[in-house]
């Protein structure tokens, strides 16, 4: 492998107003800037949605005699 990143060149159909409209929101220079930024926001948005799903997933113990300023304390 040359390269860390495999790179694919790619023909898209994009509505021209609305890569338009990101190029301006953005400040972004290029439309591959606007569509990078675009996918990592996506990715990233995805897998903060993943961990919302394992919220009330994990059980603590909701023990009475848990003192989490006690677990603070340097010995």
């Amino acid at each position: 492998m040359l390269c860390k990143y495999s790179h694919m060149a790619t023909n898209l159909q994009i509505e021209n107003d609305l890569i338009e409209e990101a190029l301006k929101l953005g400040e972004h220079r290029t439309k591959r800037a606007v569509v990078e930024e675009a996918l990592r926001e996506y990715v990233q948005r995805r897998k903060q949605l993943k961990v919302l799903e394992l919220f009330g997933a994990i059980e603590y113990d909701d023990d009475d005699d848990y003192d989490y300023k006690k677990q603070r304390q340097r010995p």
